[in-house]
């Protein structure tokens, strides 16, 4: 996160905003604030182009409270219509948004209600809260059209609107849910809109004219993809030297929080599974963990009660956890923007972070198209052989009955690594001979509120 010169105590903010904001930590503004605040501030609408971890979360936060605290309710409203509202693609981001929001409130003593509305957890607990009153509503396009629809709350009469990550909210296929939502507020000219996205690409902006009011572009774009702050490190290794390379690296370095990222979910469980069958307590994030366990997952990791997260790419963006000190890309990803969103989850908030990448022959095709993107060549990392070490297989999971004829089949013949002797430990000096050639450089070449 880059700062400016500017703090907020030089903005003309309420005393109260302002001391919330310093209990949050805040005191110089961010690039992306200091270029979008004064805009913001004198109610106009705006479009953002803005990583994530830049500060666009503080600069919408600091702009909806300023307007709250500043003018009265809007007379006459029938129902339940928040004042303002964000709108988020995922729901770790909603929760971390949610989070960011009450910090500020509960420092300055702010009179403002926050909630959340987002699936997969308390329903009927969501729904009876909203139905009490709101001034800030934050929550997926999913859920906040479910309960739109029940007539839980209304739109009519919002003050505030923010689209947060707007370019993931296409990727994901919500376009025509935030166009519900859009159609259902009041009319553009009659709210403030904001809206933020890592790129302003023609489909982004075609959304903003149609439904914001003539917004101001601010454009607030990184120098370089992979901040300078995040130490990349590249390991040409085989398949099935990997594991016995990521331990020993965890053994011999020095971290804090460990995020590791894997290609699929068979993968993650399996990595998972060997780091807690050798001494380091981890859990996992997939698609398909549920939305409970999902938040106690994140929650375990953010508290520091584990040290490693393993995910695949659904973590890679909308997930925002302090103090992670690596990144581990156990599989090279097959998209050059998720490396960067991946790394990206280090170094931030102006600290320093390490990503290593262990490219095998299984995914070393992408390692072109990744340095191509982000426009230089990752660093080759030096292989030392103490950290190839021997670990513990974990235990083999139980199968399902309707497989369990299957699975005694092939127990009797299937290879279960570099060890085929079925013993506790695996030998990567094995494995280490036999793929040493993909090691070089050379061996990747294998490879009704619209205008309408």
């Amino acid at each position: 996160m880059k700062l400016s010169d500017v703090k907020f105590s030089d903005l003309e903010l309420p005393e109260s905003l302002l001391k919330g904001i310093t209990a949050s930590g805040f005191e110089y503004l961010a690039e992306v604030q200091a270029l979008s605040l004064p805009t913001a501030l004198s109610g106009k609408d705006v479009a953002v182009q803005a990583q994530t971890g830049s500060g666009k979360t503080a600069a919408f936060l600091v702009t909806i409270f300023e307007k709250l605290l500043r003018t009265e309710p809007p007379k006459g409203v029938r129902g339940v219509c928040p004042r303002a509202i964000v709108i988020t693609p995922t729901r770790e981001l909603a929760v971390q948004v949610a989070k960011d929001a009450e910090e500020i409130v509960k420092g300055g003593e702010l009179p403002i209600r926050i909630l959340l509305a987002y699936g997969g957890v308390d329903y009927q607990k969501q729904r009876e809260e909203i139905r009490q009153g709101v001034d800030l509503l934050v929550g997926t396009p999913g859920r906040l059209i479910d309960y739109l629809k029940q007539r839980v709350y209304n739109l009519h009469h919002v003050e505030m609107a923010v689209i947060d990550e707007a370019d993931r909210m296409f990727d994901m296929g919500f376009v025509s849910d935030i166009r519900f939502l859009l159609r259902r507020m009041s009319p553009y000219n009659e709210r403030q809109s904001m809206l933020f996205s890592a790129t302003l690409s023609d489909r982004v902006m075609e959304l903003s004219y149609e439904y914001m009011n003539v917004p101001e572009l601010v454009e607030v774009t990184p120098d370089k993809l992979v901040a300078d702050k995040v130490e990349q490190a590249l390991y040409h290794l085989g398949s099935d030297e990997k594991m016995s390379f990521m331990l020993g690296f965890l053994e011999k370095e020095e971290w804090t929080k460990a995020l590791v990222f894997v290609n699929t979910k068979r993968a993650a469980i399996k990595v998972r599974d060997t780091l807690n069958a050798n001494g380091h307590p981890t859990v996992l994030l997939s698609g398909d963990v549920t939305q409970v366990n999902r938040l106690k997952v994140i929650k375990r990791f953010a508290s520091g009660d584990v040290k490693v997260l393993v995910a695949t790419d659904v973590a890679s963006r909308g997930l925002h956890i302090e103090n992670i000190s690596h990144v581990i890309n156990y599989d090279l990803p097959q998209d050059p923007q998720d490396y960067v969103h991946r790394i990206g989850r280090t170094a931030r908030a102006g600290k320093s972070g390490k990503a290593i990448t262990l490219a095998c022959e299984d995914y070393v095709f992408t390692l072109p198209e990744i340095e191509e993107y982000i426009g230089h060549s990752i660093p080759m990392g030096e292989l030392n052989s103490e950290y190839f070490i021997d670990y513990k297989k974990p235990p083999r999971r139980p199968r399902s009955s309707k497989n369990s004829s299957a699975g005694r089949r092939g127990s009797s013949g299937g290879r279960t690594g570099g060890n085929r002797s079925g013993g506790s430990s695996s030998k990567s000096g094995r494995g280490r001979s036999s793929s040493s050639s993909k090691r070089s450089r050379g061996g990747s070449k294998s490879s009704g509120g619209g205008k309408n």
